[in-house]
């Protein structure tokens, strides 16, 4: 039998577990308050523990949206649909989610953009145009880029195509 689903947790050893946890990478709230009952806390000491990490900055959910934006559209290429769609998921305020979308420059965002539409056009080997389009469009929705930005690169992709 798991041993580590019965350890029974101290406030003292919460807190402890919970600075580390928050220490070596950024959280939010949300992910603290989950981690905080899988430890079978009761709703007072969430409270106040995740008091102690946001009076100790242990916890600041500005500083993890910024660090989130810029860690999922540097490392992982997101569009700001997505990355606003993940923040909204972690119930981040939307007063965060507009200073987090601050943290990335429009010349590196559409930088990388055109980078990634370019890589991903010449690496799709489907010969069918349409279905070619349609890999290409869906790619970039996943990952969260505007509509209308995929489009006109794919205007653009095209015309080059055809010269």
């Amino acid at each position: 039998m798991n041993t580590n689903s019965l350890k029974i947790y101290t406030v003292e050893e919460a807190t402890k577990k919970l600075e580390y946890y928050c220490s070596y990478q950024e959280r939010c709230h949300y992910e603290v308050v989950e981690k905080l009952k899988e430890m079978k806390m009761i709703p007072q000491v969430i409270d106040n523990i995740v008091v102690h990490l946001i009076e100790n900055n242990f916890l600041n959910e500005e500083r993890f949206a910024q660090s989130f934006a810029r860690g999922k559209h540097n490392i992982k290429k997101w569009g700001k649909i997505r990355i606003v769609n993940e923040l909204k998921f972690r119930n981040i305020s939307k007063y965060n989610i507009d200073t987090a979308l601050k943290e990335i420059p429009s010349e590196t965002y559409y930088s990388n953009f055109h980078e990634l539409a370019e890589k991903h056009w010449n690496s799709i080997t489907e010969k069918n145009s349409q279905k070619k389009k349609k890999k290409f469009c869906d790619f970039l929705l996943r990952k969260g880029w505007e509509s209308n930005l995929i489009f006109e690169k794919l205007t653009d992709l095209e015309a080059s195509q055809n010269q």
